[in-house]
């Protein structure tokens, strides 16, 4: 619940008043790369540092920008203003300012509003906001005034007050906000941490500082997986977060961090440590990747890592085609002892280019289908020994990856050459898989990781949302038309080239390198999975995935020589092979599969009947829904449920870069029904009463043009300029996190639509 007015003379509390208020009704839109204007409302520092009118995300630029990371690219609220942020609180410039306060950007913005209110609907549903007035495209063009643009600001646009394009803060709560910053916006001084919990920061600190050589290339492959964690100490809401993160102090003293566009560059420092430092910004769902420390998790660490006796004879250097290679970098690790870490949480480093900053724009994910399912290969079959090992010393050279062009890189040279190496290094694994079958391996389910009878991470369902994207545990939905079988090799260079090695503020071509990179390793992937298939399928199946490819991709898949692998020893009996195997491989993962999306589990027979009719919606009427969308199903006497609907937009292919719209097939849109919420960045919030979720169905059916779609709409959406919508918000919110304590944060509503 949003607090109420505090009507005591005593200072207003950031932490109990002020900041609660600002996750509900701003942090919802200010927070990561993607807040408007820069502006980060989920931390009191994020306020302090204001506003920029520089974008994050442009996938235009000609040059790297630098870098404007909160806590990491400046420290002070000084050395912002020297980057061009821009105060939003009433920082005060004089005497007479410091002592009372002033009306900041922030606070016209809220009265802005308040004097301006969305247009009403009177009684009747409310409308679409003006298109004329409101542009709410992820590449507009954003005014962030500085305060002496703000009377100018308030005179061209009355209506774009905060929240932008969303209802008004109610009077009370605005009050709290400008009293609030009148009073200087005060922030108590962050609480010391417990002593339990600082113990275990403590011991973990210690794990992460180890002075032999394995132990300190062991926590550099550490760092570099988890830089982007969350990571806890405890199960269940409210324990704090920490990031792992490289300091020029010591262990006991304040972090001081070093500041390099990627974790795997030089520190430049003769002296750092790998620390624990606690997360001060509000959990969003959009960039929230909880990894757990626990004793056990030290111990399997400890076991692989360490125990093993393997020796580490020197530590490898720092210099870019040796630091974004880790088959170069960290060789001296056993590969079979790197997979396993990966697979204990592969949903973790799947979800590292889903949720990082790589994920935002079409372009940047239209090199992935809109729903797929994602298996790993065992890993006692595809990097313990048996030759494995030297494969990848051997092909270390063609597994490089674009980082190492840096964040100012060309595109057409580069690209023909990691295309070339890629075509090689499929090659040599393409001999090795023939040389293992003559030996007497066998290609079957023994293949597949099935979580070693525990862990659910084996099977991971992926959905594309057109410019962003969600990975979940478990074989969510009607089976896709595509698959993909990870191996260790490709796990690894997934999160080299699109988490640690990708830099969100690189210019064009390193952008359009790791995108067109992603290609290569979305197609093994699949590749891996049609091996199990029987070869005289191969072929055309992988045409049906590829029709009206462009030629340079058919090389490439020509390349991969899927049909030219051995033979399944899978014996098929059905007419329908690739149907077969996806039942084959549930039967086989059938004690680890996650199913708590499925509609099946809904208890209500008969809304689970209606829930299943609904899934069965397919073809063109589904154009005119949007990507993700999440329904509350109303019924008097029972708390709401809520599914999430998700559109799988059809696609002849997905190999286009800058031409999508030429690969779609609305005739092959298929609907996913999910019992609960997935996803991060909801398009449209729809309700309806128990009793019209049929005609909800009839009428989504029967969708054929945009007017069809606003009166569907007018019917049972929640719209971003209805009365109720920060009521229906905050349930939302809330149902939200009591479904996954420790997996969700707040949703993010910079996609919501406006039709």
């Amino acid at each position: 619940m949003v607090p109420a007015h505090a009507t005591d003379p005593a200072p207003i509390s950031y932490a109990r008043h002020i900041q609660p208020l600002l996750e509900r009704r701003c942090v919802v839109c200010h927070a990561c790369y993607d807040a408007p204007c820069q502006l980060k409302l989920g931390a009191i520092e994020g306020l302090a540092r204001g506003a920029s009118k520089d974008k994050v995300y442009d996938g235009t630029r000609l040059l790297e920008a630098a870098p404007s990371r909160l806590y990491v690219d400046a420290l002070s609220t000084a050395q912002w203003r020297d980057k061009g942020f821009t105060p939003v609180t009433g920082e005060p410039t004089s005497a007479v300012g410091a002592a009372n306060g002033s009306r900041g950007v922030l606070q016209r913005m809220l009265e802005l509003k308040a004097r301006n209110p969305l247009p009403s609907a009177g009684n009747g549903p409310a409308a679409p906001l003006p298109k004329s007035t409101f542009d709410f495209g992820l590449d507009r063009k954003q005014s962030c005034p500085a305060p002496r643009e703000m009377d100018a600001f308030e005179r061209e646009h009355p209506q774009w007050g905060m929240p932008f394009g969303l209802p008004g803060l109610s009077p009370t709560e605005t009050r709290l906000v400008t009293d609030w910053l009148q009073q200087g916006a005060p922030a108590e001084t962050p609480a010391p941490l417990a002593p339990a919990v600082a113990r275990q920061v403590a011991q973990w600190e210690t794990f992460f500082n180890g002075h032999s050589n394995k132990e300190r290339l062991v926590s550099r492959y550490l760092f570099e997986h988890l830089f982007q964690a969350h990571l806890h100490f405890e199960a269940g809401a409210g324990q704090p977060y920490f990031r792992l993160v490289r300091s020029l102090t010591p262990p006991g003293q304040p972090v001081r961090p070093v500041a390099t566009r990627r974790p795997t560059d030089d520190p430049q420092a003769s002296a750092f440590y790998y620390r624990l430092e606690p997360e001060r910004e509000t959990i969003v769902d959009k960039t929230h990747m909880p990894y757990a420390l626990t004793p056990q998790r030290m111990a399997h660490w400890r076991a692989w890592f360490l125990d093993d006796p393997y020796p580490v004879t020197r530590l490898p250097g720092y210099a870019p085609e040796v630091a974004n290679n880790p088959f170069v970098v960290f060789q001296e690790i056993p590969p079979a002892v790197r997979y396993r870490f990966l697979l204990d949480e592969a949903q973790f480093f799947v979800m590292g280019f889903i949720k990082g900053p790589v994920c935002r724009g079409q372009v940047a994910l239209n090199v992935i289908e809109d729903h797929f399912w994602v298996f790993f290969y065992n890993d006692r079959m595809d990097a313990a020994g048996e030759g494995m090992d030297e494969l990848l010393r051997q092909q270390a050279h063609n597994l490089a990856l674009p980082a190492e062009q840096s964040s100012q890189a060309g595109f057409v040279g580069p690209w023909l050459g990691y295309a070339l190496r890629e075509r090689d290094y499929l090659q040599a694994k393409a001999a090795y898989m023939v040389q293992k079958v003559q030996e007497g391996r066998r290609i079957d389910l023994g293949l597949i990781w099935d979580g070693d009878g525990r862990n659910r991470n084996a099977a991971l369902t992926v959905f594309r949302h057109f410019d962003n994207a969600t990975v979940v545990q478990g074989l969510v939905g009607d089976p896709p038309k595509t698959a993909w079988v990870i191996s260790y090799s490709l796990l690894e260079r997934i999160h080299y080239l699109l988490v640690a090695g990708f830099d969100v503020y690189g210019n064009v071509g390193h952008q359009l390198l790791s995108r067109l990179y992603m290609d290569f390793l979305r197609m093994e992937g699949e590749v891996n999975f049609l091996t199990l298939l029987p070869r005289a399928e191969r072929a055309s199946l992988h045409n049906h995935w590829y029709r009206g490819a462009s030629a340079q991709a058919k090389i490439f898949l020509q390349s991969a020589q899927s049909q030219s692998l051995p033979d399944t020893h899978i014996p098929y009996r059905a007419q329908q092979p690739q149907r077969e195997l996806y039942d084959l491989l549930k039967s086989h993962l059938a004690p680890v599969l996650e199913t708590r999306y499925d509609i099946a589990n809904v208890p209500d027979a008969t809304l689970r009947r209606d829930l299943l009719h609904l899934a069965q919606t397919k073809g063109r009427s589904l154009d005119w829904l949007p990507e993700l969308s999440y329904l509350r199903v109303e019924q008097a006497g029972q708390p709401p449920r809520y599914v999430t609907l998700l559109r799988n937009t059809g696609h002849a292919n997905v190999s286009q870069l800058l031409s999508e719209k030429s690969a779609l097939l609305p005739v092959e849109n298929t609907l996913t029904v999910v019992n609960g919420l997935i996803g991060s960045y909801p398009n449209a919030l729809y309700v309806v009463d128990r009793n019209q979720l049929e005609a909800f169905t009839r009428q989504l059916g029967r969708l054929a043009s945009e007017k069809d779609y606003t009166a569907f709409a007018s019917r049972f959406a929640v719209r971003r300029s209805d009365a109720r919508f920060w009521a229906f918000s905050d349930a939302l919110q809330d149902a939200h996190l009591r479904q996954d304590p420790i997996g969700a944060g707040l949703l993010d509503y910079n996609r919501l639509e406006n039709r």
